[in-house]
């Protein structure tokens, strides 16, 4: 029987790639042989998807995510986390729409269906317009492209060039003069949410790991952001003592907001000892909001290598990704080069600082 057979057949639970830190691959919306040979080629064994394209428009079932989980496992991977479902899954639940009761039931019934596949971990966002770039081929080193962000850029834009920065989310309009959803509400859909869907995550033994708001800007069009600071995250924290919540710590976003690299380290210290931070995307960028850049590991606001040391003396023992990475020469649309680079640096580090 393979680990996720076991957890789904209650005969034992899946155990993680490692129970010490670790660096893992994902941020990929399907698992293929490539994909996973890639992973063992890099010498990763744990494994990340983020909205993977599984059947269903409204929800997803559990036999489908098993595939997943019993798909890497016959590669000699463990599927560690699930980021994200389609936002479409739960826009009403996070705007406070006519569907959101019933979206709350079927990302109770995705939760159920994570956790009997043998998955331990549940990423998600409260970002119901997305994640916005205003540049996706910045130049960073040596002309490898990276995205950027630049506030004035969209507060001098127009309507329609706005579309630009931002996905095209189905049923979110674009708006820069009209609110469409301020912070006490968006703050009081959020509190529902957990207050329904923790309890079932505890039950499921899935952890919900929240993503930070990217950029971390206070409101983009017309559409608040209630996950831009470190307080935000502490406020989040005190709305729940189940240990089924827990963040999906990028460290990019945290490094973004307004003070840098103390908000990496404020964040560290605050999550780590408590056990909340369920695992990490490490990267980074040069400048913080309004205006950044990201870059290569090693070239932004804050120290890699004595961040990584700080994870470690906090007690995190969850895995690392490289999230977004710069795009190098002659790349793939997955970035495998860029990927590449990254993973290595991450695993030089754990070498190093595993030596003492």
């Amino acid at each position: 029987m393979t680990a996720q057979t076991l957890a789904r057949s209650g005969l034992g639970s899946i155990a993680p790639a490692s129970s010490r830190m670790r660096v893992g691959l994902g941020q990929t919306s399907q698992l293929t042989d490539e994909f996973l040979t890639f992973a063992r080629q890099l010498g990763v064994t744990g494994v990340q998807v983020n909205t993977p394209r599984i059947p269903g428009e409204e929800r997803w079932e559990w036999d489908d995510i098993a595939a997943l989980a019993d798909l890497a496992t016959a590669h000699g991977c463990v599927l560690e986390a699930i980021e994200n479902v389609p936002i479409r899954f739960y826009m009403d639940a996070m705007m406070g729409g006519p569907r959101r009761d019933e979206q709350i039931a079927n990302y109770q019934h995705i939760i159920q269906g994570v956790g009997r596949a043998g998955v331990p971990v549940l990423g998600f966002h409260w970002m119901p317009n997305s994640v916005w770039r205003t540049d996706r081929a910045g130049a960073g080193r040596g002309g490898a492209h990276c995205t950027a962000f630049d506030m004035a850029l969209v507060d001098g834009a127009t309507t329609e060039a706005v579309q630009d920065f931002k996905p095209r989310l189905p049923g979110m309009p674009v708006s820069q003069e009209k609110i469409l959803i301020d912070h006490d509400q968006l703050w009081e859909n959020f509190d529902q949410f957990v207050a329904e869907v923790l309890p079932v995550a505890e039950e499921s033994g899935v952890r919900l790991a929240l993503h930070p708001d990217d950029p971390p800007i206070p409101m983009l069009g017309g559409v608040a952001r209630i996950f831009s600071t470190v307080d935000d995250f502490k406020r989040a924290d005190a709305l729940t003592d189940s240990p089924a919540f827990a963040l999906d710590l990028c460290l990019g976003c945290c490094s973004e907001m307004a003070g840098g690299a103390a908000n990496v380290e404020a964040m560290i210290r605050h999550f780590g000892p408590k056990g909340r931070i369920a695992y990490v995307h490490f990267r980074d960028v040069q400048g913080t909001v309004p205006a950044f850049q990201e870059c290569f590991i090693g070239e932004g606001n804050f120290d890699a290598l004595a961040t990584l040391k700080l994870l470690r003396d906090v007690g995190f023992d969850g895995f690392l990704i490289d999230d977004h990475v710069p795009r190098l020469i002659d790349d793939t649309p997955y970035c495998h080069r860029g990927r590449a680079h990254a993973v290595g640096y991450l695993q030089g580090m754990l070498t190093a600082i595993d030596a003492g």
